[in-house]
């Protein structure tokens, strides 16, 4: 559809809008040095930068832009014969090297002991990353380009709203048009979702039932040297499953868990016994997950029930010890949990303080070894490891996950350095995001020199705390989880929706935690043109019906009043930020859906209005060409 019949919305004359027209280039190049930054730490991790945001840079610079800077991550697809996705058949020859941690990030030595590293490669160093993040805060905390980013949002919003009001009808008529291409049979994938919790408190307690009836006399826990069944572990907890309900079960966050993250995580504890969340929801324990497993399973059916959802279902590496990567591969590939419905992220939580304590790690380095070095070492010698690397196709992220609310010390160059990071205290926010980001990024590209899928970083952020922590989202991050503390800063929301970063939002997990219902960001940032999309993050503690992604949509459907337009763009924005493959891709947004504007959708129908797109296309457009206007030098 090259033209579309449809009101466009177009202001004139708008671009000094709120500030003087003397302060008007300063911010400008100000906004344009923050997006220069975000390439290029986008391009070092080989993550995603937004083409037209590039070909703007590229113009101010007086500089052409060309394919070959297009970075795109590679994602792994499915077989189309299922029984072939654990195949051992292809896998890469070993290379003969050698690792070594240097200042908290793995290097690559060859065979005589010299550096070794892929052309393309160059991560920030410590000093860099620090001069980079003050600098992005400088340009946020200036007072003129606040207020300047304050009055484009507010454009953005009213545009949004007289969108609505002439070319309503004529969305919905576009979206008639298509069949199949309704909410229902639209893709959509739940972006943010812990493997844990992923099923409902009901299904979860029909399995306890299920297990207790079938495998009562099996030996389920050893403790302290005594092997106990799983019938004298529920009477060592004083429990009968056949008398239990679902109030029993005591998972469903409430109340006392607003603001209160400790309670949070207690209610992953079913009827509060931490050895039935060890025994049912763990990867390593002494059924080696094989009812965690059975869950997942289940739950992969449910997905299959529904029409054209996925989900990206995180999975804990602690970094606590050097086997936990062996582990969780040899409980997905001896279990065989795979499913093309489902891509797996690695969450990271930050408690590194815990592990200290416990006397299982001795400095933060050795923690970052524990969580890296494996899979280096799988990526250098497939061979040797064979159930890690098959695992690995499968992983589309890293996650980095804690309660935000804690208050940490800022990311200054006189932390130590995390070899000598031996104290108790726990690293602060930034601390983690750089180091992770860093070994991401060796890893990406020796994963793409040797042929395999590589990695984003899409961490939890912005949930509560400092929002410094979204700056660093904003350097480090592909994409984010919650978002929520843009609602306080407009010169950071401009500049997520400049750079057009994905943000996985889950409303009703803030209304238990951290923000009530009626004051989340969401459908102001949704009418601001951000790329929102809806997740569920826990559907144990926060839904109560099988299809826990559908209830978040329905909730939010009903509250804000979304359009089906509305729904569909939401559902679009989810597929577009998720680790779907590129042929995925394809099927639900178009055979050129790495064009940003509507020709992206050329040869197949969207899963969203045409008209939605072009006026999201034209509207972005618009404010980056505010950028060249003014911001030559």
């Amino acid at each position: 559809m090259s033209e579309m019949d449809y009101h466009h919305i177009i202001v004139t004359d708008d671009t000094a809008a709120g500030v003087a027209s003397s302060e008007l280039k300063p911010i400008l190049q100000k906004l344009l040095t923050a997006l220069e930054i975000r390439e290029k730490y986008m391009h070092r991790s080989l993550q995603r930068f937004p083409r037209n945001t590039a070909q703007i840079l590229r113009s101010v610079n007086g500089q052409r832009w060309t394919e070959q800077e297009d970075v795109q991550p590679d994602f792994t697809c499915y077989p189309a014969d299922m029984s072939q996705a654990l195949s051992e058949e292809g896998i890469p020859a070993d290379l003969p090297s050698r690792l070594e941690m240097r200042n908290g990030i793995l290097t690559l030595l060859d065979c005589a002991g010299n550096l070794y590293t892929p052309e393309s490669l160059r991560y920030p160093d410590h000093s860099e990353y620090t001069e980079d993040l003050k600098t992005v805060l400088q340009i946020i905390s200036n007072g003129p380009l606040k207020t300047y980013c304050n009055m484009r949002l507010k454009i953005l919003n009213s545009k949004f709203h007289l969108h609505l009001l002439v070319n309503e009808k004529k969305e919905f008529v576009d979206l008639q048009a298509a069949s199949h291409s309704d909410f229902y049979n639209v893709g959509k994938v739940d972006t943010h979702i812990h493997a844990a919790a992923c099923m409902n408190q009901n299904m979860l307690l029909q399995f306890i039932r299920k297990t207790y009836k079938r495998d009562s006399e099996r030996v389920v826990r050893e403790n302290g040297g005594k092997k106990l069944t799983l019938r004298e572990l529920f009477q060592c907890l004083n429990l009968n499953p056949d008398n239990m309900d679902i109030d029993a079960l005591n998972v469903h966050a409430d109340r006392e868990t607003f603001q209160r993250f400790d309670r949070f995580n207690e209610k992953y504890n079913p009827v509060g016994a931490n050895e039935l969340r060890i025994l049912y929801l763990k990867t390593n324990n002494f059924i080696r997950g094989e009812y965690f497993a059975a869950l997942v399973k289940e739950f992969v059916v449910s997905l299959d029930d529904a029409s054209n959802q996925f989900a990206e279902l995180r999975l804990s590496i602690y970094g606590s010890g050097p086997n936990e990567w062996k582990d969780l591969a040899d409980w997905f590939f001896d279990h065989k949990v795979c499913s093309p419905k489902v891509r797996w992220m690695i969450q990271v939580p930050r408690i590194y303080n815990v592990f200290h304590k416990l006397n299982k790690v001795k400095s933060f380095e050795e923690m970052l070894d524990n969580l890296f070095r494996p899979i280096f070492e799988a990526t250098l010698c497939p061979q040797k490891n064979k159930s890690l690397h098959l695992f690995l196709k499968y992983v589309t992220a890293f996650d980095s996950v804690d309660d935000e609310s804690k208050t940490d010390e800022g990311f200054f160059p006189q932390l130590p350095l995390p070899a000598n990071w031996t104290s108790k205290k726990n690293p602060p926010y930034s601390y983690y995001q750089y180091y992770m980001y860093s070994n991401i990024t060796v890893l990406n590209h020796l994963r793409r020199e040797r042929g395999m899928n590589t990695f984003l970083y899409r961490p939890h952020c912005g949930e509560a705390g400092s929002h410094t922590h979204l700056v660093d989202g904003f350097l480090t991050a592909d994409n984010i989880s919650h978002g929520l503390r843009l609602k306080k800063d407009p010169a950071l929301q401009y500049l997520y929706y400049l750079a057009q970063i994905p943000i996985a939002m889950s409303p009703l997990s803030n209304n238990s935690l951290f923000l009530e219902y009626g004051q989340s960001p969401f459908y102001q940032l949704f009418q601001s043109g951000l790329v929102v999309s809806l997740s569920t993050d826990d559907p144990l503690l926060f839904h109560f019906t099988k299809e826990a992604l559908i209830e978040e949509y329905a909730v939010a459907a009903q509250f804000w009043k979304l359009t089906t337009c509305d729904m569909c763009e939401i559902a679009r924005n989810s597929v577009k930020q998720s680790g779907l493959s590129h042929q995925e891709k394809q099927t639900f947004l178009g055979t050129n859906y790495l064009k940003d504007g509507p020709e992206g959708n050329d040869m197949q129908r969207s899963n969203v209005s045409q008209i939605r797109i072009a006026f999201r296309f034209e509207t972005w457009n618009h404010e980056l060409k505010i950028l060249v206007q003014a911001g030559k030098p």
